[in-house]
């Protein structure tokens, strides 16, 4: 799936990703390929994401919102 992490400023990644933990209102949730789709406001916490290599890289965020449709996950985090 892609996953399109982006900021106010720039995009900080946009590629492919095996899987993507998001900190939701109710607590961590994953996504990975053909989930349903969603959106969800995001809280102060870590976005980590795992790449098809197995190498996992995370970034702290404030707050943001999640939407997931057709395999594409957008992250706008402020």
């Amino acid at each position: 799936m892609t996953l399109e992490l982006i900021s106010a400023h720039e995009i900080l990644f946009k590629g492919e990703a095996e899987s993507v933990t998001l900190p939701g209102e109710l607590g961590l949730f994953t996504v990975l390929k053909n989930h349903a789709p969603l959106i969800s406001v995001l809280v102060p916490g870590k976005v980590t994401y795992r790449m098809s290599d197995d190498i996992e890289k995370s970034i702290d965020i404030k707050g943001g919102i999640a939407d997931v449709e057709n395999n594409v996950v957008s992250v706008c985090i402020y």
